[in-house]
């Protein structure tokens, strides 16, 4: 599908909404403005990403896709990236911006948070409770599955009962079906795995063709990005949407009301636009980096920081895979690269362990001849490459699953994003810096869940079992930074998002969630967006805005 061509093109001098960021979050935001006659505006710092450029269909694709493919915006370095300073985290943050922002590079695991994510105070004494539950989000999930034509199967008994997914689950693979027999053995849950990749034709998006190259965009458009989802439409219903824009920071009038924001184009020039309302979607990074950034007479510490939060309790998803390798061909270079299967086995808290929450898993298959996870194995460089590099490969091309452990991470407010003070980005403006450190309780519980994966691929059959408890470039789930609470003293913003102190301000991606649960997050970040920018929506005509409007 082509990418529209109407954009940065002039839009109004004034917008009703400003929308900082056109990824997940930023792109439902303005699909439902747009599509309720709401003057909106975008900026986006990247660009619209043809999927001709995408690699997963060219031979050179696994060679690409360690530089300009990569996900860590710091070995991408991209003209539209910006540097971000992780000396002192343990975990690199994955992201891209572009107009689809992250969904263009993401794995399209398509998790609903469970019930008990919600409520972590309540039912395990720790962390805090979310502002609305599980059942509150439900009817938005079940929309944002529509929107993004899932493929699942329903019923999962993990899982209370909803309604069914718009298709049919993709196929599980020879990986999918080893996975299963341990797991059968062993009397634990999984279930077929739900992604938002069309195993069916459904609209104008054709059919998986098994590529298993996800992770670097989609070259069939079988994935589903937002700027393939929502932006046409969007564009469509008389949404401005501004490429190449980096945002400087959000102005506010001398009521402390924000009325736009300053950014500079991709010709460098200082630009301005105002608004009436501005919603930030930049990321859990990205978002208060902005907020920090704009300082101002009214906000000394920061926009919306009276609490001190802004840029705290940072949650990244510590991830650990669990690798094994069985003289069955099995086929695990085929696509999706996202999850043939699940388990939520040991995802609820069971204190006797000695920790508190748990992790969903996922059935990965290991890719091509040159993805880390086949060719190398976390082995020591020496026996990985050269010469034994194809020794190795013949062993384990195509032979080998990843069982993928994703931790919950408790918030922690000295895990923080904060500016750096002598970092800039390629437009001199001070960059974000990383403070993050794994706590006692995700140790234990990457341990338990590393162990149990063990049993699971021994009862399979692996021959061999390769453990990596901490992958460094795993941050794709950067969630936190401005919870979302009923009291301003201990949070950033209300439950629809909209700051305790700018109250024409509304931020709306994973930065706001209390918890992080123990799974992958798009799928809430944007059933949340679509509530919060509802809410908006009905309520526009007595929102207020700064008086110069």
């Amino acid at each position: 599908m082509s990418n529209p061509v109407s954009v940065n093109t002039p839009g109004p001098d004034i917008a009703d909404v400003l929308v900082i960021g056109a990824g997940a979050s930023g792109s439902v935001a303005v699909s439902e403005l747009a599509k309720a006659g709401i003057k909106v505006v975008c900026l986006e710092q990247g660009q619209w990403t043809p999927p001709s450029e995408f690699a997963g269909d060219k031979p050179e694709w696994e060679l690409v896709k360690q530089k300009r493919w990569h996900p860590n915006p710091n070995v991408r370095n991209h003209p539209s990236d910006y540097p971000i300073d992780t000396t002192e985290s343990d975990v690199n943050p994955l992201m891209y911006n572009a107009v689809g922002g992250s969904t263009i590079l993401y794995a399209a695991h398509w998790f609903r948070f469970m019930p008990s994510d919600f409520q972590v105070k309540t039912m395990d004494g720790v962390a805090d409770d979310w502002p609305f539950t599980y059942e509150d989000l439900l009817p938005f999930y079940e929309e944002m599955d529509n929107a993004m034509g899932v493929s699942g199967l329903s019923d999962d008994p993990a899982y209370p009962e909803g309604g069914a997914f718009p298709l049919p689950p993709l196929p599980i693979g020879k990986p999918g079906i080893k996975a299963a027999e341990g797991m059968d053995k062993l009397g634990w849950h999984w279930w077929p795995g739900t992604n938002s990749i069309a195993s069916k034709a459904i609209g104008h998006r054709p059919q998986c063709q098994r590529y298993g190259a996800c992770l670097t965009g989609c070259p069939a458009g079988a994935k589903a990005s937002t700027d393939i989802t929502h932006w046409p439409t969007a564009i469509e219903n008389g949404a401005h949407l501004i490429t190449g824009a980096r945002v400087r920071k959000v102005t506010v009038d001398k009521n402390g009301l924000a009325n736009g924001a300053d950014y500079v184009d991709r010709d460098g020039n200082e630009r301005h636009q105002k608004a009436k309302v501005v919603i930030l979607a930049a990321n859990g990074v990205g978002t208060p980096r902005i907020l920090l950034l704009s300082k101002s007479e009214q906000h000394p510490n920061g926009l919306s920081n009276s609490s001190d939060l802004v840029g705290r309790r940072l949650m990244m998803h510590p991830y650990a895979a669990v690798v094994g390798t069985y003289d069955d061909n099995l086929e695990s270079w085929l696509g999706p690269a996202g999850e043939l299967a699940h388990s939520m086995q040991f995802y609820e808290t069971d204190k006797s362990r000695g920790f508190v929450r748990g992790a969903k898993w996922n059935v990965m298959p290991s890719g091509g001849p040159l993805g880390m996870r086949s060719g190398y194995g976390g082995r020591p460089v020496d026996e990985s490459f050269g010469v034994n590099f194809h020794k190795n490969l013949k062993k384990v091309f195509g032979r080998s699953f990843e069982w993928g452990i994703i931790a919950e991470d408790l918030p922690d407010e000295d895990n923080r994003v904060v500016l750096d003070p002598k970092l800039t980005d390629s437009d001199g403006i001070p960059a974000p810096k990383l403070i993050y450190k794994s706590s006692e309780n995700t140790t234990k519980l990457i341990d338990f869940h590393v162990d149990r994966a063990v049993e699971a691929h021994e009862a399979s059959g692996a021959t061999s079992i390769s453990i990596t408890k901490l992958m460094r470039d795993c941050g794709w789930h950067l969630l936190g930074t401005t919870k979302m609470g009923n009291d301003p003293k201990d949070s950033v913003v209300n439950q629809w998002g909209q700051s305790h102190d700018v109250p024409n301000l509304f931020i709306i991606d994973g930065s706001v969630f209390p918890t992080s649960s123990g799974g992958n997050p798009t799928s809430t970040i944007m059933a949340n967006a679509l509530r919060s920018v509802r809410h908006l929506v009905e309520n526009f005509k007595t929102q207020v805005t700064p008086s110069e409007f």
